[in-house]
């Protein structure tokens, strides 16, 4: 693939992610916790380069919209795509009522479901998280549907109607980044949806890591929200994804087991490999 380039000068533009009839312009989303305030959200959405944004809807005190204590009152909905989540539900019955909610509050039919086992380790409930996935697709619901890095059900939750799988690069907020790269790759070889790596990322290095790998989008929020410098970590993030999306389509080059001259010595006068 060539870089998408207007002038000679310009930088190159990475095409738009399409999830269902969503059109994502950021293959970047970021989510509206964990910040220290919402003057310091605002400006980590607006570094990061994001259109997609979470939102939580139990958490999000969503009834209060107009009174300044709704969370989506300090989002622009000229700039930012709402993706509600269904986080803090552990059956798939809280996850599609809350699902519904996020709906019937005019918010979004796009949903990212999340179906947790338990509140310890935060992982996805794989059986709860298919059954939901299957109603709320029957409802209508553009679902991303975050999981395990299962490859197996990944696929099932391709086949049960998801519109993007969005597997955990490691446990939710643990910044211990991309820990099973042959499952992740698994899961990319074989779907037909886009593959957005979810959780665990730490650092702008773990993006890149994901989109190298091939993923179609990173999604994530503790990483900036508790970095040192939030904004700053937002621009990082941003970047990390553009530098992965570009090298995965740049090609790398082989891995060698030893060291190759980067200017050839053959005709190199008193050179060693001369023979």
């Amino acid at each position: 693939m060539t870089a998408d380039m207007s002038t000679q000068s310009s930088a190159p533009v990475i095409p738009p992610l399409q999830v269902g009839p969503f059109t994502f312009a950021s293959r970047l989303l970021v989510g509206t916790g964990k910040y220290p305030d919402m003057a310091c959200m605002r400006s980590c959405l607006e570094a990061s380069g994001a259109d997609v944004i979470t939102v939580a809807v139990r958490r999000a005190n969503l009834e209060a919209r107009g009174s300044g204590d709704c969370l989506i009152d300090h989002i622009d909905p000229d700039r930012y795509q709402l993706l509600p989540n269904t986080a803090g539900c552990f059956t798939a019955d809280d996850a599609v009522r809350t699902a519904r909610l996020g709906r019937e509050l005019g918010i979004s039919d796009m949903v990212k479901l999340e179906v947790l086992a338990d509140e310890r380790t935060l992982l996805p409930h794989p059986v709860q998280t298919l059954e939901a996935c299957r109603r709320l697709v029957d409802e209508g619901f553009t679902v991303l549907v975050y999981t395990s890095d299962d490859p197996v059900l990944a696929l099932e939750l391709e086949q049960a109607g998801a519109a993007a799988v969005m597997p955990a690069g490691a446990p939710i907020g643990s910044g211990q980044g991309i820990l099973n790269r042959n499952s992740i790759e698994i899961i990319l070889e074989r779907a037909s949806v886009p593959i957005i790596v979810d959780a665990g990322v730490g650092t702008a290095s773990d993006v890149t890591v994901a989109m190298e790998m091939g993923a179609d989008g990173v999604l994530l929020n503790t990483g900036i929200a508790h970095a040192r410098d939030p904004v700053a970590m937002a621009v990082a993030m941003r970047h990390g994804l553009a530098a992965g999306y570009w090298a995965a389509r740049a090609g790398r080059i082989p891995r060698k087991r030893y060291a190759t001259a980067s200017s050839p010595l053959e005709g190199v006068i008193g050179s060693a490999v001369q023979r």
